[in-house]
C-alpha cells in the first residue's frame, strides 16, 4: 500500500476541535461535514485539498476529544495519510478503526514542508520527499493494521471476515 500527494503542513497540538469544529457535529453526512475540515485553522483547506494529498503535523496531532468525526473527515476530504511527530493515542486508534492511514516519523514531520511532494510506503514505512529528495523511516504497519485499513476500516473488516 502507498500514497502520494502534495502536503498540507500543520503544527504541533492540532486538537480534534481544530480538525473538525464541535459546532458542526450535528451534521450526519460525512461529505457535508468534511466541509469543514480544518477551517478554524486554514480556511482555504477544503478549497485546495485534492483527492491523495498527504496531512504531515508535528506532535500530539489529534489530542483533545476522542471523536472519530476528526479522522473521518481528514479521509473523506481526500487526505490518504497523515504523517506526524506523534498522534494523540485516541486519534491513532480512531483512525485505523476508520482507515485512515497514519505514520509517525519525527524527522519526517520536521522537514517536510507545506506543498512538497510525498509517496508513504505502508510495507516499508518509507516516506519519501520528491521534492527534496530525502528519504526517512517511518513506522511501519503491522499486517493487521494494513488489513483494517485496506477495507476501510474495522467495521469492514470485521464484516469482511
Amino acid at each position: 500500500m502507498q500514497a502520494k500527494g502534495r502536503v498540507f503542513k500543520y503544527g504541533d497540538n492540532v486538537d480534534t476541535d481544530v480538525i473538525i469544529p464541535a459546532r458542526y457535529l450535528a451534521i450526519a453526512d460525512p461529505k457535508e461535514l468534511a466541509e469543514h475540515c480544518m477551517e478554524d485553522i486554514d480556511r482555504d483547506f477544503v478549497k485546495k485539498v485534492q483527492p491523495g494529498n498527504i496531512m504531515v503535523a508535528g506532535k500530539n496531532f489529534g489530542c483533545g476529544s476522542s471523536r472519530e468525526h476528526a479522522p473521518l473527515v481528514i479521509k473523506v476530504s481526500g487526505i490518504s495519510c497523515v504523517i506526524a511527530e506523534t498522534f494523540a493515542r485516541i486519534f491513532y486508534r480512531n483512525a485505523i478503526n476508520i482507515g485512515l492511514p497514519i505514520i509517525e516519523c519525527p524527522e519526517a514531520a520536521k522537514d517536510i514542508q507545506d506543498g512538497d511532494e510525498v509517496e508513504v510506503d505502508f510495507d516499508s514505512g518509507i516516506i519519501y520527499n520528491r521534492t527534496s529528495g530525502k528519504q526517512y523511516q517511518g513506522q511501519a504497519f503491522p499486517e493487521f493494521m494494513q488489513k483494517i485499513i485496506k477495507a476501510e476500516g474495522l467495521i469492514n473488516y470485521i464484516n469482511q471476515k
